[in-house]
């Protein structure tokens, strides 16, 4: 049985490429959903579905207006706001299956904004310009495959003929497979980890799993934060053992690694059971030492060169002060059951007793900032051990099976 697929575009200047694309898909046996961000017409070359002064609308914009001014930086901002609402709500009404788009640089910003609007596990292809380059702004914490266009997505030739072909097969390919159903569907709890948190990571990881738990691990790079974050967000997680929170030492200091102010957020919101370790917030990630920035470099601070790649710098009184106001501050605003636990004997292998990172001091003056403004029923436990020690991984596991205990 056919699927139904969206296809989402600027089809003023673009139309032939995309009936190219629509007859792709068609031949497959599936049907096309059409979406125009084109600010200056449509085509005729095939039946559009959602016009481009619906998307304006919103965008909270009028598309009469847009062309008028020819401010095409304002339009695209119009377009950008206005398609994820309109694709979110055709999706909500079941209108399709799967997404793909095609575009330039200003065209896959549109396209790619309406397929973030869309939950994970849904198809989403954008053929793209740029798809070659850093694709972090358009891909966000989403599964969206990027298919660089070769040429630029500009009339049917020999190269885009093949491309457009290759990326309606994925598309199509991507709808017609349904992922298979687990038997037995585990509750899943999110750990966040990091090099140095590995082994209490793992132990936690194992315990869970005995229990029966599903233990999905994130990498705490910023991107991995993110996503983690933006999966409670949806609801698809039961609890967040948050061993690693290292992302707001970039975001404090202004690492490679930031995760965003949002870090620490979605399982408060969502009434998550949600338990938090400073884990690894003595360092701060920067890439090879020339890219350090001079402040730190010229400010007697403490470095390790974790590979060539990667040079750590240690965290300071001040710095560990603010991260411990702020870690207080979003499990204040929790409406789930949240609480601390507090590794006294080192955040990280590098802060181990004796190891380059070992600073009690720094380490200390967050403890105290989050003891001095964390809301009176949060509960804030210190175990005098390392975080890789197991009798920390065994209290880890059993204060989140606590929580989530609290929780239903």
């Amino acid at each position: 049985m056919g699927k139904t697929i969206l296809m989402i575009g600027a089809f003023d200047t673009k139309g032939l490429e995309f009936a190219f694309l629509r007859e792709r898909i068609v031949g497959r046996g599936h049907s096309v959903v059409s979406v125009n961000t084109g600010v200056l017409g449509t085509t005729d070359l095939f039946p559009v579905n959602v016009e481009a002064d619906e998307v304006a609308r919103a965008g909270q914009g009028d598309l009469e207006t847009l062309r008028e001014k020819k401010d095409r930086g304002q339009a695209m901002k119009v377009m950008t706001a206005g398609a994820p609402v309109v694709v979110r709500s055709l999706y909500d009404m079941g209108r399709f299956d799967g997404i793909i788009g095609m575009g330039g640089g200003g065209g896959s910003t549109v396209v790619t904004a309406a397929m973030r609007a869309l939950p994970m596990g849904v198809p989403k292809v954008c053929v793209s310009t740029l798809a070659s380059g850093d694709t972090s702004a358009y891909v966000g914490t989403k599964d969206i495959v990027m298919v660089p266009s070769i040429v630029d997505v500009a009339g049917i030739n020999r190269i885009s003929r093949i491309i457009f072909s290759r990326a309606a097969g994925a598309i199509c390919g991507m709808v017609e497979s349904e992922p298979p159903t687990a038997a037995d569907e585990k509750p899943i709890v999110a750990a966040t980890m990091f090099g140095n948190t590995t082994d209490c990571v793992n132990a936690c990881a194992s315990a869970l799993s005995a229990k029966g738990y599903e233990v999905l691990v994130f990498h705490a790079t910023g991107t991995g934060g993110k996503t983690m974050e933006s999966l409670v967000a949806e609801g698809l997680v039961d609890a967040v053992l948050d061993i690693t929170t290292t992302e707001w030492a970039d975001a404090v200091c202004g690492g490679v690694l930031s995760a965003g102010p949002d870090r620490l957020s979605a399982p408060g919101r969502m009434g998550v059971a949600h338990l938090i370790v400073p884990g690894c917030v003595d360092m701060v990630n920067f890439g090879p030492m020339d890219t350090v920035p001079q402040k730190y470099r010229d400010g007697g601070r403490t470095f390790y060169e974790w590979n060539p790649s990667i040079t750590l710098m240690r965290t300071n009184i001040a710095e560990n002060r603010r991260m411990g106001e702020i870690f207080a501050e979003k499990a204040n605003e929790a409406r789930g059951p949240v609480a601390f636990l507090i590794p006294l004997r080192g955040v990280s292998i590098l802060d181990g007793n004796g190891q380059p990172f070992c600073n009690r001091e720094a380490d200390a003056a967050m403890f105290a900032a989050i003891k001095a403004n964390v809301r009176k029923d949060i509960p804030v436990v210190e175990l005098d051990n390392n975080i890789n020690d197991p009798e920390f991984s065994a209290k880890a596991v059993e204060m989140i099976l606590e929580l989530i205990a609290r929780q239903k």
